[in-house]
């Protein structure tokens, strides 16, 4: 059944997603040493998850954020609900899944680009603190941005592995 469901978003995000889309970034903003002045959205989702600590994700994913930016956490999941602007991201997800995991990770296995959207699809794994007990679900992130700039996200996730975790 997980498989059957994990098939049918990666299905219906890929028709969402046929083009690639260009987006330039402002020039407010310095382009690090491995960037260029012109970014796709794929580029930007990429530099969020494919940094080489989770330290340097979460700069890039704040320096493409705006305080306009809603982020969604599937119903279901433990941290569920949309949350505007970095700081209310950092409180209700990120703080919590650094405090309450140990080694929790989204393995992406593959993007898909088109206009203003960026799909991103793997799996989530981790092992609860206080249980000990590990586990992994397919996952699945929908991006949406507009000039060099995060305007939403969206997660779909098999919540049921994560909350037998918990």
């Amino acid at each position: 059944m997980r498989q059957v469901i994990s098939t049918l978003i990666v299905l219906i995000m890929l028709q969402a997603c046929t083009r690639q889309a260009t987006t330039t970034t402002s020039d407010s903003q310095k382009p690090s040493y491995r960037e260029t002045q012109t970014m796709t959205n794929l580029d930007i989702v990429k530099s969020t998850y494919e940094g080489k600590t989770s330290e340097e994700n979460g700069k890039n994913l704040q320096r493409y954020m705006t305080s306009e930016t809603l982020w969604t956490e599937a119903a279901g999941f433990p941290y569920a609900g949309t949350y505007q602007g970095f700081e209310q991201i950092e409180k209700h997800v990120f703080a919590r899944l650094g405090s309450e995991w140990i080694g929790y990770n989204f393995a992406v296995e593959d993007y898909v680009a088109a206009d203003d959207k960026v799909f991103a699809y793997g799996t989530y794994s981790g092992t609860y603190k206080t249980s000990g007990k590990h586990f992994k679900a397919r996952v699945a992130h929908l991006w949406q941005l507009k000039d060099g700039k995060i305007v939403s996200f969206e997660q779909f996730v098999d919540s049921k592995a994560v909350n037998d975790a918990m």
